[in-house]
């Protein structure tokens, strides 16, 4: 199972044990990760699973379709790294995926 880091806006890391098939949404929910609340259930409309993805791993996670950019636009901490966890496709190329999580989301 690929493993996924999350670290937060202090420094602390979670690691997760990430299904092939889930998305790095649904890994962060399903492990209580702070700060990925996911409110609207993986739909691409609310915004509160925003990631900025490690540099190193941006171009194996693609970039984000229309929908997300539009979602993306309306978030306080956005980067050219951002993304919406819930559009990210577990794969197991993501093994030891680094993102961080905004510190508004907490």
């Amino acid at each position: 199972m690929p493993k996924i880091i999350y670290v937060s806006h202090n420094g602390q890391e979670h690691v997760v044990d990430a299904p092939v098939g889930a998305t790095v949404m649904n890994a962060a929910v399903d492990n209580g990760v702070p700060g990925i609340d996911a409110d609207c259930g993986g739909e691409c409309s609310c915004a509160t699973c925003h990631v900025m993805v490690d540099e190193a791993w941006f171009a194996k996670t693609g970039a984000p379709n229309t929908n997300e950019e539009a979602m993306l636009d309306l978030n306080p901490e956005r980067t050219p790294t951002s993304r919406l966890s819930c559009q990210i496709p577990v794969t197991n190329f993501l093994d030891g995926l680094r993102v961080n999580v905004p510190e508004f989301q907490f």
